[in-house]
C-alpha cells in the first residue's frame, strides 16, 4: 500500500516538473507575482492615505473646534437648563393676568407632565436611536458631509436630539463646519454630562413651536400646547402630538397661525402642516410606536377644529396696567443688575449711557427670565374703577384736529377729549390697589395716572402750608387767617373771585373754601423754615430750587409739577398720622424655581405728627361740609370718614380732587394733554358743568364704585381716632391769642383744636380797644380828631394799628377790609384802620325832587361820611353814609352838601323848592359830569360792585401769569346749591 502511495506521488512530481517546462505556464506564474505585489501595493497605499486623510480630518476637526472652551460639567448643565421662558404678571390674590409682552413665549416644564405620544412622535421623527447613540450617529453625520461635499439634491440631515439642543442652548444656527464640528463635539461631550431624560426634558422646552393664536413666537412644548390646542402638554391627543412634533422641520411654514394677531391661516395654507402631521404618524406606525389602527384613526381625525380661538393679550385687555407693571418690573431689575455687577444704583440716575445700558439688560431679563411678577393691584376693583371712568359722561368738550396717516398718508381726523387720571392707595402699606390711566390707550397711551407731572393748585395747600404751619406752631385748625389782597412786586394774587376778601378768618374756613389770599400770607409766615421740605418728604420727585424759593408754591405753582400719584400718596401721610409710606405696585419677583429675588419693605418716613396730622384731617373734613366739594358728598351713596381737597390751575387746565379716609386715599385729576387748553372757555361754558363740579361728581362716583368692589379695603366704617396732645382751646377769634375780658364782652371767643406739643394760646389778647367810629363808603374806620360828631358812632369795640399791622404783615394791605361787610366778626368789631383823608373839599352833589321827597346823587369823593340837608341855607338834617340819599321835605328852598372825615364840606347842591328845580348851567354840566365818574368808578350808582349778590356777579379769574394759581369754578363758594343736582 506504502510502495503504490510513493510511485503516485512520483508521477505527480513528473507531471509538475514537466509543466514548469511549459513558456505559458511560466508566464503566468509571473504575472500572479506581479498582480500581488500590485495588491500589496494598493492596500499600503490606501491604508496610507487613509491615515494621511484621517490625520488631515483630525488636524481640521481639531483647529477647527481650538477655539471652544473646554467647559466643565457644571458650565454645560447650566448652559443647557437654563431656558428663556416668558414672564407673567399675577394681581393681588394671585390672579394671573397674563405674560409680559416678549418676542418669543416659552413655558418651563417636567417631563414627567408631557404626554407619551410627544415623546413617542419625536423619537419616530427627530431620533430613532436617541436612547442608544453617544450623542451622534457616526453614519448620519458621514452622510450629511457626503451630501454636502457631493452638493446633493438630496439633504436629509443628522443631527440627533443632543445635537440639536447644543445647537440651539450653546451655538447657533450658523451653517458652517466650524459650526458642526463644534456641535459634534459638544453633543459627545454632554452625554456624560447629562442622562437621556435630561436632554429630552430639555429639549422639549426649547425647541421652536411656530406661533401661537395670537401670532406670538412660542417655544417649548408647553407653550406650544396652550398657544395652538389651549391644553396642557400632557393631555394632548394622539393627532395633536404628531401636529405638534411636525413643526420645528419648519415652524413657520407649518404653523397654524399667523403673526401679528391675524388668527388661523387659511385651508391651503394649513395644509402643509397636516402633511406634516401624516408624515410624523407614518414614522410613528413604522416603527412601531402606534398600531395601524390607531394610525388611521389619527390620519382620519380633523385637526382644524382642536385650533384655539384668539386670546387677546394681556396688554391688550389691559394696555394700561401692562405697561405700568412692566415699566416698574424693569425699574427694579436694572437696580438688581447694577447692584450685581458692583454699581451703585443711584449712578442710573445720572448718567445716561449707563441707563440705557442697564434699561435693555433689565427689559431683555424681565422677557425671557420667566420671572413671576406679583403686583399689589385688585383685578376687581380695577375693572370697576376703569368702568366707571369709561362711562363718565361729564368730561367735557372733545377737540378735533386734522393730521395724516403715517402709514398711509391720508388726511385723517384726530380728537382731543378731556384725560383722565386717578389712583387708589392703601393708606397703611403703600399699596397701589387700582388706577385709571386714561380715556383710551388707543388715542393716548400716556399714563395720566402715574407719568403726567401737573401743577396741583389747592390740593397743594394743606400738605406745605397749613400742616407745616400747625406743625411748626403758628396755628390752631381755628386760629385767624387774613384772607386781605397784598402788595407784592411780582404776584398779583387774587381768590377765585377776583375782588373777593374775606377779611380775617379761621384758617379751617380759608382751607375749607380755597382762600387763595389767606393760604399765601400763611405761606409768607413759614417760608423761613423751608415747607417745602415737607412736601418732598411726601415723595414729590421733580421739586426744583425755585419751588422752595417761590411763594406761589404754596397755591400748586410748580416748574414741573406733580403726578396723581404723588399728590394722593402724600395726602394719605396725614391718614398714617403723618407718616409717609411710598406707593408701590410690585410687591414680589420670583425666578422660575420660586425663588424670590426681589421683595418690596415698607419704610415709613416720619414727616408729620400724629397731633397735625389729625387736625389736619378734621380740617378737611369741612371741606365737604360746606366748602368746596359738597357736590362730592352729596353725590355718595355711602356714608364714610371722609377729608378732602380740590385744586384748579389758571384757565381750569387742571382740575383736581384728592382725599382719603382711614383706609384708602383716592386722587382725581383731568385735564387736556395738551397743557395749553383749558377745560371751561368762555364760549363753552353754557354748554358743559364747571370743572369743579366734574371732579368732584367723577370722585363720588369712583368712590362708590370702589367700596361696591371692595368695601373691605374702603373701609367706610373707620373713622379718624384723636390722638393724645389734640386739644380744644379757647382764644380771641379775631387775634388768635387767649381771650382777654374785652374780648369775651364782645362774643369773639371761640374754640377749636390745637396741637398741645406744638402750639396753644397762652398770651393774652391785646389787640382790642374801646373805639368810636365812622363809616366811609359801607366801611368802617377810627374817627379822626375833626369828624364831626353827629357822624360818630360811639361805644365800639375797635383794634388797634400795631394790631393791623401784626396782621397783614409784611405784605401790608388795606386794613380796612379785615373785617368786611359779611364778617363774622363785623357786628362786634371795628377796624382799627385811620382813613388817610386828602384834605381837600369833596365834589358836589347834584339834588333833585320826586314828589315831596329830596335826592340826590352820590359824592364821587372817596371820604365822604354823609351829607347836611339844608332849607333856606339852614342846616335840617343829616344823612349818615350808607343811608338813604333821601329827605322829605316843606315848603322852602333846599341843598344838599357831601362832609368828609375831617368836616369839610362841598359846595351846596343846586336848589330845590317844592314844585320847582332850579339849577343853572353851570350845575347842570357838573350833574352830569359827576354821573359819568360815578358811573365809571362803580359801574351802578345805585348797586356798588363790591356789594352786589355773588349770583349777580361774574366770576374774574385770575390770570397772573407768573403763576399758576386756583381758580376754583363757581360752585366752589356760593354756587355748590346751583350744581349740587347736576349729574
Amino acid at each position: 500500500m506504502i510502495n503504490k502511495l510513493k510511485t503516485q506521488l512520483n508521477r505527480l512530481e513528473h507531471k509538475v516538473t514537466d509543466l514548469k517546462e511549459k513558456k505559458w505556464l511560466k508566464n503566468a506564474r509571473i504575472a500572479s507575482g506581479v498582480t500581488w505585489n500590485l495588491f500589496l501595493l494598493f492596500i499600503i497605499s490606501f491604508l496610507a492615505l487613509f491615515v494621511f486623510a484621517s490625520s488631515v480630518g483630525a488636524g481640521y476637526f481639531a483647529s477647527l473646534v481650538a477655539k471652544e472652551p473646554l467647559r466643565s460639567k457644571q458650565e454645560m448643565r447650566d448652559e443647557i437648563l437654563t431656558y428663556e421662558e416668558t414672564s407673567e404678571i399675577y394681581l393681588a390674590n394671585n390672579v394671573y393676568l397674563g405674560k409680559v409682552n416678549a418676542d418669543i413665549e416659552r413655558k418651563e416644564i417636567k417631563l414627567e407632565d408631557v404626554s407619551p405620544h410627544v415623546i413617542d412622535a419625536v423619537y419616530a421623527t427627530e431620533d430613532e436611536y436617541f436612547e442608544t447613540h453617544p450623542g451622534i450617529v457616526p453614519k448620519a453625520v458621514f452622510r450629511g458631509i457626503f451630501q454636502d461635499v457631493t452638493n446633493s439634491a438630496s439633504q436629509t440631515g443628522g443631527s440627533t436630539l443632543t445635537q440639536q439642543l447644543i445647537k440651539l442652548q450653546i451655538l447657533t444656527n450658523e451653517v458652517s463646519y466650524e459650526r458642526k464640528a463644534k456641535e459634534i463635539l459638544l453633543a459627545m461631550r454632554l452625554e456624560h454630562f447629562m442622562d437621556k431624560e435630561e436632554i429630552l426634558e430639555a429639549y422639549l422646552n426649547v425647541i421652536p413651536y411656530g406661533r401661537n393664536a395670537n401670532g406670538d413666537n412660542i417655544a417649548g412644548i408647553e407653550a406650544a400646547a396652550e398657544g395652538i390646542f389651549n391644553v396642557k402638554a400632557k393631555d394632548l391627543t394622539l393627532p395633536q402630538a404628531a401636529f405638534i412634533s411636525g413643526i420645528p422641520q419648519a415652524p413657520f411654514a407649518y404653523t397654524p397661525f399667523y403673526n401679528r394677531g391675524r388668527g388661523l391661516k387659511e385651508t391651503e395654507y394649513l395644509q402643509p402642516g397636516i402633511n406634516r402631521m401624516k408624515t410624523v404618524l407614518f414614522r410613528m406606525k413604522e416603527t412601531g410606536y402606534i398600531t395601524n389602527e390607531q394610525y388611521e384613526e389619527a390620519i382620519a381625525y380633523d385637526i382644524t377644529k382642536d385650533f384655539r380661538e384668539r386670546m387677546p393679550r394681556a396688554n391688550e385687555r389691559y394696555p394700561y396696567l401692562t405697561q405700568e407693571i412692566q415699566n416698574r418690573t424693569v425699574d427694579i431689575l436694572m437696580a438688581i443688575l447694577a447692584e450685581e455687577d458692583g454699581i451703585d444704583p443711584e449712578r442710573l440716575d445720572s448718567e445716561k449711557k449707563l441707563n440705557d445700558k442697564y434699561e435693555i439688560l433689565a427689559r431683555r431679563a424681565m422677557s425671557t427670565n420667566g420671572y413671576r411678577i406679583h403686583s399689589t393691584i385688585h383685578k376687581e376693583l380695577f375693572d370697576g374703577l376703569s368702568e366707571t371712568a369709561q362711562k363718565f359722561e361729564h368730561y367735557g368738550y372733545t377737540y378735533t384736529d386734522k393730521s395724516k396717516d403715517s402709514d398711509t398718508g391720508e388726511e385723517i381726523i384726530v380728537e382731543e377729549p378731556v384725560q383722565v387720571g386717578s389712583i387708589m392707595i392703601e393708606n397703611s402699606t403703600g399699596k397701589i390697589l387700582a388706577f385709571v390711566g386714561g380715556r383710551d390707550f388707543n388715542s393716548s397711551k400716556f399714563n395720566f395716572a402715574t407719568k403726567a407731572f401737573r401743577p396741583n393748585g389747592s390740593t397743594m395747600k394743606p400738605l406745605a402750608v397749613y400742616a407745616p404751619a400747625i406743625e411748626l406752631g403758628y396755628i390752631g385748625a381755628g386760629s385767624p387767617v387774613v384772607d386781605v389782597k397784598f402788595n407784592h412786586p411780582s404776584w398779583n394774587l387774587n381768590n377765585f373771585l377776583a375782588g373777593q376778601e374775606l377779611g380775617i378768618i379761621p384758617a379751617r374756613e380759608a382751607l375749607a373754601k380755597s382762600q387763595n389770599l389767606a393760604t399765601a400770607r400763611l405761606y409768607k409766615d413759614i417760608i423761613g423754615h423751608n415747607p417745602a421740605e415737607y412736601v418732598e418728604k411726601m415723595g414729590f420727585t421733580e421739586l426744583t430750587e425755585a419751588d422752595y424759593e417761590n411763594p406761589s408754591f404754596s397755591i400748586g405753582a410748580m416748574e414741573i409739577g406733580a403726578t396723581v400719584e404723588e399728590v394722593t400718596n402724600a395726602f394719605g401721610t396725614f391718614a398714617n398720622g403723618g407718616q409717609f409710606i411710598d406707593a408701590y405696585m410690585i410687591d414680589k419677583i420670583e425666578d422660575m424655581n420660586g425663588n424670590i429675588i426681589y421683595q418690596h419693605e415698607v419704610e415709613p418716613v416720619d414727616v408729620f405728627s400724629p397731633q397735625t396730622s389729625y387736625i389736619v384731617s378734621d380740617m378737611m373734613r369741612d371741606v365737604t361740609k360746606y366748602g368746596t366739594a359738597t357736590t362730592m358728598k352729596q353725590n355718595l351713596n355711602f356714608g364714610a370718614d371722609l377729608a378732602v381737597k380740590t385744586g384748579t390751575t389758571n384757565d381750569y387746565k387742571d382740575a383736581w380732587l384728592v382725599g382719603y379716609n382711614p383706609n384708602v386715599s383716592l386722587g382725581v385729576w383731568i385735564g387736556y394733554e395738551d397743557m395749553r387748553k383749558g377745560l371751561f372757555p368762555s364760549s363753552l361754558r353754557n354748554s358743559y358743568l364747571p370743572p369743579s363740579t366734574r371732579v368732584n361728581l367723577l370722585f363720588a362716583r369712583l368712590m362708590n364704585t370702589a367700596n361696591a368692589h371692595a368695601p373691605d379695603l374702603v373701609g367706610a366704617a373707620n373713622t379718624f381716632q384723636r390722638p393724645k396732645g389734640v386739644v380744644s382751646r379757647s382764644f380771641c377769634g379775631i387775634s388768635g391769642l387767649a381771650p382777654s375780658k374785652i374780648c369775651s364782652d364782645a362774643s369773639l371767643v371761640r374754640s377749636d383744636l390745637f396741637n398741645a406739643n406744638a402750639f396753644l394760646p397762652s398770651k393774652a389778647d391785646d389787640s382790642i380797644i374801646s373805639a368810636s367810629y365812622v363809616s366811609v363808603k359801607g366801611k368802617k374806620y377810627l374817627a379822626l380828631p375833626n369828624t364831626p360828631a353827629e357822624f360818630i358812632v360811639q361805644g365800639g369795640i375797635g383794634v388797634h394799628e400795631a394790631f393791623i399791622k401784626r396782621m397783614l404783615g409784611p405784605w401790608g394791605g388795606d386794613g380796612s377790609k379785615l373785617f368786611p361787610a359779611g364778617s363774622s366778626f363785623t357786628s362786634s368789631v371795628v377796624s382799627g384802620s385811620t382813613f388817610n383823608a386828602d384834605n381837600v373839599n369833596p365834589a358836589s352833589v347834584n339834588a333833585s325832587l320826586n314828589g315831596m321827597a329830596l335826592t340826590w346823587t352820590e359824592s364821587p369823593s372817596n371820604d365822604v361820611i354823609g351829607y347836611y340837608v339844608y332849607r333856606d341855607g339852614n342846616k335840617v338834617a343829616t344823612i349818615r353814609d350808607g343811608e338813604a340819599l333821601a329827605f322829605t321835605i316843606t315848603e322852602g328852598a333846599y341843598t344838599v352838601r357831601a362832609v368828609d372825615i375831617t368836616g369839610l364840606l362841598s359846595e351846596p347842591s343846586n336848589p330845590v323848592s317844592s314844585g320847582v328845580i332850579e339849577e343853572d348851567d353851570d350845575d347842570k354840566d357838573n350833574e352830569e359830569t359827576e354821573g359819568e365818574n360815578n358811573k365809571e368808578e362803580n359801574g351802578n350808582p345805585s348797586v356798588p360792585e363790591d356789594d352786589a349778590p355773588e349770583h349777580e356777579k361774574e366770576p374774574e379769574e385770575n390770570d397772573d401769569d407768573s403763576d399758576d394759581t386756583e381758580t376754583p369754578p363757581k360752585e366752589d363758594h356760593e354756587a355748590d346749591k346751583e350744581n349740587n343736582t347736576d349729574d
